[in-house]
């Protein structure tokens, strides 16, 4: 083997290496931590360092798994209860991705449309 042909090969591998532990890890991930008000009827989201996250959408608890890719949250399917509590729009339960803007995370449903957002506590 060649030196110039080893030292291509090292460079491949070690690029691939970095490439895929970047892409795993989570654990520093902006999506991390407790956004939204603590406080009937307003919605609520704690989103854990392996991407399984909880809270409510003001009325229904909700629990579920999602995944990180890039800048976007991407949440998993999730259980909730489907109560009617008046005076409040459950727009949570309809999330699809979302993204973190400064202290905000930006939640989008199905279709890329902005349905709400919630600040960092």
């Amino acid at each position: 083997m060649t030196t110039r042909f080893a030292r291509v090969v090292f460079a491949v591998t070690v690029a691939t290496a970095l490439t895929f532990l970047a892409g795993c890890s989570s654990s520093g991930s902006s999506f991390t931590g407790d956004w939204g008000e603590v406080a009937t009827g307003k919605p609520s989201l704690t989103i854990e360092s392996d991407g399984s996250f909880s809270g409510t959408d003001g009325c229904n608890p909700l629990k579920g798994k999602g995944t990180v890719s890039g800048d976007t949250f991407t949440f998993g399917p999730f259980a909730s209860t489907l109560k009617a509590c008046e005076g409040v729009t459950p727009w949570l339960n309809l999330a699809d991705t979302a993204k973190v803007d400064g202290d905000t995370l930006v939640v989008y449903r199905s279709g890329g449309t902005k349905i709400g957002t919630l600040d960092k506590r």
